[in-house]
């Protein structure tokens, strides 16, 4: 469509004619020429290369390297690239106390600056690298709602850290923690298992948010098959890249755009893989939110359908017992996609970004008996999926529990009721709660924290104690990938929207169902209804700043926590300037 016989490029049509093409645009191609780029790169399709690369965390830490080699697969396939960087909140540094606030306001940072990059500078097309949690939902979001051709590349997982001859993660790190508390290893094994957990580049190796939402892109289309297993420190990624920036050329010739491969059918796929991969509940959160770009209507409720008829087959952490590298060496997501699709539970139909649909990247992917990472069909870890969707009194909107690995499916206690996360640690540190506790912590939410905060310090800490069997938490904020127990997080209404999770009180009883998918406030009507009547609002420390920005229009986590009216509202999509 965009390119002539003679294999020149058309850009009547393409966004960058904008500030390429014609007399009046002399002053553009002035900066152009500044920067190094002859006639010749002028007039062909300008590709952002967007990365999330910084040096607050490994995640990041490899991102420009594998940049440069996707601008080279783009200029290779006859494109013009153009590098930029965008923020990142990385999870494991700001865990745990008020920088976590930030997290979640990120992702849609992310989002907004790649969209604001792209349209101030007319690109063409997009190629999206990204390493930590919400910098892969943030720029999966972008790309839904610029629709330009684009493709998505994960930056890559960590390698395992080994000590006493056994694989550690960041997990076990915050779960140390906890074990030092209730006094069961001293401070120089403490300060032996932090320096041996994270041995270099790369994002969390368990199945947590960033392996998550990396086997989604996989699953969704957006990124090239395979192109999520190798761990990030190793060269041979960069091949993944260059592969990236030449498929982003094959998509602007093709026009096929994220809008027809993000389809409701690869909705549903992306959600069958967190289920399959026992995968983080921020599934359940980024998933509405990029569905939210494209004006699909995809909820919690239909994440968590979609969750319960799904088997658990990939044996990962922190339910299971391997990371992200020896799932890249079974055989990564085709692998697992191929036996999803043989079961009948994927859509073998839907478009991908090599051109062709699921069902034909995976014609010759051949199924491996020698390994033990990722299971058939007929021989599940369990008949139902890794997360899922609970709904009562308790929760009107929905919550979601991650149940990968977990015998303690059900419980019914009293109360802890805690105003914040800070209160709560302090009670887990100081072992001060009860055997069979409901622990409660609220003002979490998107609009409470503001935030919605991640609560692994808390319940890592609870594992580090040998206690979470005997338990349940609950809040209205979100929780890792890494956590492990009976922990419920997004519980919606939030507290600060005057959700029932605001009107507990200490000694009330809570009955959780993780098989029945149900969660129940055992407290009358009646008695709720006079509650209400002296409930208040949570005062927020934050009277201005983006945090207060987001507390204003963020809207509720079943629908993803988005801050804008999404596809839905669209006038006009960018691609089409």
């Amino acid at each position: 469509m965009h390119k002539r016989p003679d294999g020149s490029w058309d850009k009547s049509k393409l966004p960058s004619r904008h500030v390429t093409e014609g007399p009046s645009r002399a002053p553009h191609r002035s900066y152009l020429y500044a920067m190094g780029l002859g006639t010749k790169e002028i007039n062909q399709p300008f590709v952002g290369v967007a990365s999330c690369w910084n040096e607050a965390a490994p995640c990041n830490t490899t991102l420009m390297r594998q940049a440069h080699a996707a601008s080279e697969g783009v200029k290779k396939a006859g494109g013009t690239p153009r590098e930029f960087c965008t923020i990142t909140v990385t999870d494991g540094i700001a865990m745990g106390h008020e920088g976590m606030r930030s997290s979640l306001v990120s992702r849609d940072v992310i989002a907004d600056s790649v969209e604001l990059t792209i349209r101030g500078h007319s690109y063409d097309a997009l190629v999206g690298i990204a390493g930590c949690d919400k910098s892969l939902p943030g720029m999966m979001m972008a790309m839904l709602r610029l629709n330009v051709p684009s493709v998505f590349l994960y930056g890559g997982s960590i390698m395992p850290g080994r000590l006493d001859g056994k694989d550690l993660t960041v997990q076990d790190v915050f779960e140390a923690v906890g074990q030092y508390s209730a006094g069961t290893i001293t401070a120089e094994r403490l300060c032996q298992v932090e320096q041996h957990a994270c041995p270099g580049d790369g994002a969390c190796g368990g199945q947590f948010t960033a392996n998550t939402m990396a086997c989604v892109s996989e699953a969704i289309g957006l990124a090239l098959p395979l192109s999520s297993a190798l761990p990030a420190p190793y060269l041979s990624r960069d091949a993944y890249a260059v592969a990236s920036g030449e498929a982003v050329m094959r998509l602007i010739e093709q026009n096929i755009r994220p809008r027809d491969i993000c389809t409701r059918k690869a909705f549903e796929n992306a959600a069958v893989v967190v289920a399959a991969t026992g995968g983080s509940t921020n599934g359940g959160l980024h998933l509405p939110a990029m569905a939210h770009e494209c004006g699909i209507e995809f909820t919690l409720k239909d994440v968590a359908e979609i969750f319960a008829r799904t088997p658990y087959l990939a044996d990962l952490k922190p339910g299971g017992r391997f990371v992200a590298k020896d799932m890249g060496e079974a055989g990564g997501v085709p692998m697992l996609l191929k036996t999803l699709l043989e079961g009948g539970y994927l859509h073998g139909d839907c478009m991908t970004v090599t051109g062709k649909t699921l069902a034909e990247n995976l014609a010759d992917v051949k199924w491996r008996d020698d390994q033990e990472v990722i299971r058939p069909i007929s021989n599940p870890l369990s008949p139902t999926g890794g997360v899922v969707g609970l709904w009562g009194s308790l929760a009107p909107e929905g919550a979601i529990v991650k149940v990968a690995g977990l015998q303690h499916l059900k419980h019914r206690g009293p109360a802890r009721v805690f105003n914040g996360e800070e209160a709560c640690f302090a009670a887990v540190e100081k072992e001060d709660y009860q055997d069979n506790d409901v622990i409660v912590i609220r003002y979490e939410g998107p609009k409470g924290g503001p935030g919605m905060r991640e609560m692994l310090s808390t319940t890592a800490a609870l594992y580090g104690q040998g206690r979470t069997d005997k338990l349940a938490l609950i809040t209205d904020g979100r929780f890792s990938g890494a956590t492990r127990g009976l922990c419920i997080g997004h519980v919606g209404p939030e507290a600060q929207d005057g959700g029932p999770i605001g009107l507990v009180r200490d000694g009330d009883i809570i009955s959780i169902d993780a098989v029945a998918g149900t969660i129940e406030l055992e407290v009358s009507e009646e008695e709720l209804a006079e509650r209400r009547k002296s409930w208040k609002p949570h005062e927020s420390d934050y009277g201005s700043g983006a945090l207060w920005k987001f507390a204003q229009i963020v809207g509720p986590a079943h629908h993803g926590a988005v801050t804008h009216p999404g596809g839905k509202g669209e006038k006009k999509v960018y691609a089409d300037i």
